[in-house]
């Protein structure tokens, strides 16, 4: 299946970047943003070799619900080709608290995360 972006959201930007998906959250990440992004990271995760990246970077706000997108995602490619990019300290600290870190390690920059092996889901934590 050929995956193709959707169009332009408010709160989501897709695009294809060295063989992953990237999926862009902006904004706040809420439940009416929720709403909106799943369908289109289904349709990202819909192939069990599909690699897709999350970056987190232009997030303002992160709540539950965009803690179940991650779940989510990571439940739909379990087996590993899943990587996130975050760096917003209370971010971090929301998904060290819920113990997703151990899951979906972060990593600090997209380009770090289109380069990461193949084998795991982010950096080795220390």
């Amino acid at each position: 299946m050929r995956y193709e972006p959707p169009p332009l959201t408010r709160h989501l930007r897709v695009r294809r970047d060295r063989g992953h998906t990237v999926m862009e959250f902006h904004g706040e990440i809420d439940i009416a943003a929720a709403v909106e992004i799943v369908p289109h990271l289904d349709l990202a995760t819909a192939e069990p070799d599909a690699r897709v990246v999350i970056d987190l970077t232009r997030v303002e706000f992160f709540d539950l619900s965009g803690l179940r997108l991650l779940h989510r995602a990571r439940h739909r490619l379990a087996d590993g080709r899943l990587q996130l990019v975050c760096v917003h300290p209370l971010t971090l600290r929301m998904l060290r608290l819920t113990g997703l870190t151990r899951l979906l390690p972060p990593w600090p920059t997209l380009d770090a995360a289109l380069t990461a092996p193949e084998s795991r889901s982010g950096p080795v934590q220390p």
